[in-house]
């Protein structure tokens, strides 16, 4: 009976061994983010074109930082996004 090379490990390990772990894991970075700007723009009464406004950039800028499949985001876009909600970046790296 052939064993399962996969049992007892975790994702990470699996997506470290396909070789995908870090695309999966700025993917996710990106959907929490965009998830958290339209929250953040809700809350606010935002409309797209207005967070543009305030943000100084076209729609089609906001939708692309908004898209959370796009994982290709710039700080610079992201930061002025938080200041045009009111809110500041905080970034951090933790131990693997």
């Amino acid at each position: 009976m052939k064993r399962n090379p996969h049992i007892g490990s975790d994702f990470d390990d699996f997506l470290k061994e396909e070789k995908i772990f870090d695309e999966a894991q700025a993917i996710a970075v990106k959907r929490v983010l965009a998830y958290q700007l339209e929250q953040s723009m809700k809350k606010s009464r935002l409309t797209k074109s207005a967070m543009a406004k305030r943000m100084g950039t076209t729609r089609a800028q906001l939708d692309r930082l908004l898209n959370p499949e796009n994982p290709s985001t710039t700080l610079t876009t992201v930061v002025k996004a938080a200041g045009a909600l009111g809110k500041r970046v905080k970034i951090s790296l933790e131990t693997a």
